[in-house]
């Protein structure tokens, strides 16, 4: 189990740095080594005005030591003249720093976001186990960026810093040298082993977040269903499990942050101590001026920050390395959804007339992989209506997914007509918001379809409504789930088809939102369009509806009628049989 931990956090880091090395190369690349150049330069800029600063401090100590006036004015003018130059360049630095991040998370966003959308990876995750992407895609990444690119500076910076102030305080005792190193070298082990568990409870923090934030956008999104159906009580104790979880969660790490405090606050106060401790007595010797007590303490602060990031920086690095491993999964989940959809268990053609399906089994979509649908071979052709029932409903389901092509567990194989040729409305209808004209009107046909029309259409399909009463509504722009039923917003589903003009549509349980008068008028309004339908739903087989028929068995079993003669071949899973 430690092997494969190791291993997952090793794929992890190396995949970062492929992603940092994608940057680089990417068109915003130049930008970006422009900025990175540019951090380097204020970065030599800070560790060089901070050098300076620590000797300017010495004269500036030792002159009030000495009662040197003239002396005092002098480093007390170059001291305020060093904090005002180191003050610019650390503004410009951070604020360089950020455009670098926000450039690195904005072209990593759009490529996450394009491949999550393009290879249909959405479909997948909950299949996979991965828990909210939305989360990872926003908050992850936006850590991700900002958080590597601030490590990486800190670590440059710490390295920069090290080989400036080393010789600073080697010549001042060889001995604080020493000690410095030891001493970050203690901190830093002690401090692994006492915030270990921070990985952990910082991972499982930002799920339950996550979590909590699901469920009240739930309540926001069915606040009408939740107290029409005094449903208020199961959703609160809902909510306060969510509450408790995140509670315990953040009590653990507070608990491992309260120890840790206990180590990380002594040892930074120890090292304001140290080095007067070991500096005082040469002064007192006479061996060194009064102002090299206070370089050899801001040189072993320094040193010693330096070469502790693990001790300051501990809880910030375990956050990050929560965030790290949660992208790590997210990006694991994705290649594996994308090769499952460039190569998919159901091999789908195009390029024929018909829809024929050929030795095509279903499987549940669970992780039992039950056979739902065995050994189908049908042939739908043009202009012969469909109707797909029976008391299998998870072979209905898989039948329309399938249909569509995101059934991702079978076998067999579905030649289609090309994809422009196919529409598929799902029980619950889908309308981005928008304009009418714009929900509706085909890419390419706005100036084809006018208004007038587009009201002509919806009164052939029966969707009376006030917010279509003249033709300038359908440019008011909407949120259809809000403005309209959900009846009339499956018509509206059907006037886009209609518009789009396929050869096929599947339609999936129309009549769960539809009147039987409403559906039984879209079925004859796509009938008169030539627009074949493949209706999938409960109600029995009506000849002055339909003309074929399947029924999805229980068993895995089907059977095909040509409702308008009487034949009714049948399938038994494991058999070769041939319906057209």
């Amino acid at each position: 189990m430690t092997e494969k931990k190791t291993s997952l956090r090793t794929q992890v880091f190396r995949r970062l740095l492929h992603v940092t090395a994608m940057f680089f190369r990417s068109p915003v690349g130049g930008r970006a080594w422009l900025l990175a150049a540019a951090l380097l330069v204020l970065m030599l800029c800070i560790n060089g005005m901070n050098v300076l600063n620590s000797f300017v401090g010495r004269d500036f100590m030792s002159s009030i030591e000495a009662k040197d006036r003239s002396g005092f004015v002098r480093y007390a003018w170059m001291y305020a003249g060093v904090f005002a130059t180191t003050t610019i360049v650390a503004v410009f630095f951070r604020f360089v720093e950020e455009r670098l991040g926000l450039l690195w998370r904005d072209w990593l966003t759009h490529r996450v976001v394009r491949t999550y959308m393009d290879e249909r990876i959405y479909l997948h995750l909950d299949a996979e186990g991965i828990t909210n992407p939305d989360q990872r895609m926003t908050e992850d990444i936006r850590q991700l960026t900002t958080t590597t690119l601030s490590f990486l500076l800190m670590i440059l910076n710490g390295t920069m810093t090290a080989i400036s102030f080393s010789g600073v305080l080697w010549t001042i005792s060889p001995t604080l040298f020493m000690v410095a190193v030891l001493y970050a070298i203690a901190g830093s082990t002690l401090t692994i082993l006492l915030g270990r568990p921070l990985i952990r409870l910082n991972y499982q923090q930002a799920d339950y977040e996550a979590n909590f934030r699901s469920e009240l956008i739930h309540v926001r999104e069915n606040a009408d269903g939740i107290a029409l159906t005094a449903n208020q009580n199961t959703i609160r104790e809902r909510l306060m499990g969510r509450i408790d979880q995140l509670v315990t969660n953040f009590r653990r790490i507070t608990a491992v942050n309260r120890n840790l405090g206990f180590f990380t606050t002594g040892y930074n106060y120890m090292i304001q101590l140290i080095p007067t401790l070991l500096v005082a007595p040469l002064f007192m010797n006479e061996g060194v001026d009064f102002g090299v007590i206070g370089q050899s303490a801001m040189a072993f602060a320094t040193l010693v920050a330096a070469f502790s990031l693990v001790v300051t920086q501990f809880q910030a690095i375990s956050a990050y390395a929560s965030v790290v491993t949660r992208l790590g999964e997210f990006v694991d989940a994705s290649e594996r959804a994308a090769m499952q959809s460039d190569t998919p268990a159901i091999e789908c053609l195009e390029g024929v007339e018909g829809i024929k399906y050929s030795s095509l089994d279903l499987q549940s979509a669970d992780k039992s992989g039950n056979v739902i649908l065995g050994d189908l071979n049908a042939l739908i052709v043009p202009g012969r209506s469909l109707l797909v029932h029976g008391a299998n409903q998870a072979a209905r389901v898989a039948f329309f997914r399938a249909s569509a092509g995101i059934h991702s567990t079978g076998s067999g194989t579905i030649a289609r007509p090309p994809e422009e040729m196919l529409a598929f409305l799902p029980e619950q209808p889908y309308l981005p918001a928008g304009t009418a004209r714009e929900v509706l009107v085909p890419s390419g046909k706005e100036q084809e379809i006018t208004n007038r029309e587009l009201q002509q259409l919806f009164a052939e399909i029966g969707l009376a409504s006030s917010k279509f009463r003249t033709p300038e509504d359908f440019e008011i722009p909407r949120d259809w789930h809000d403005a309209l039923s959900l009846s009339k917003q499956q018509l509206m589903s059907v006037a886009r088809v209609l518009l789009a003009r396929p050869k096929f549509v599947f339609l999936d349980n129309l009549g769960s939102v539809l009147s039987t008068h409403a559906q039984n008028n879209v079925l004859a309004v796509l009938a008169k369009r030539g627009i074949t339908s493949i209706s999938i739903g409960e109600e029995d087989p009506d000849p002055t509806l339909y003309d074929t028929s399947l029924e999805l068995r229980e068993d895995g079993s089907w059977k095909w009628t040509d409702l308008k003669q009487g034949a009714a071949p049948t399938g038994i899973p494991g058999q070769s049989n041939l319906a057209s």
